[in-house]
């Protein structure tokens, strides 16, 4: 019994230290980055997660069309591709 007791109690701690040190952190990037994503308005410049930058011009629902360019070429790409916001740009 006491060998059974030896053996678990390190195994909680184990559970308990990989709870702390890796899935609460990142649960909390999760939420900050789903904040972030519903936050998204238009004009705000983003970069997504295949690095193009732009100027967002429209939102709907799930996806979103960004300016990325001089020419103003417009790209349609799904809200969950944001990985930054650059700033928001005023007017």
């Amino acid at each position: 019994m006491a060998a059974l007791i030896q053996f678990v109690i390190p195994l909680v701690f184990l559970f308990g230290l990989m709870y702390f040190m890796m899935i609460r952190p990142q649960k909390k990037k999760e939420k900050k980055t789903k904040e972030m994503l519903d936050s998204l308005q238009v004009g705000w410049a983003v970069v997504t997660i295949g690095g193009i930058c732009g100027k967002i011009v429209n939102i709907k629902d799930d996806e979103i069309t960004i300016e990325s360019s001089i020419e103003k070429t417009k790209i349609l790409v799904k809200r969950w591709s944001v990985k930054d916001v650059i700033k928001p740009i005023e007017g």
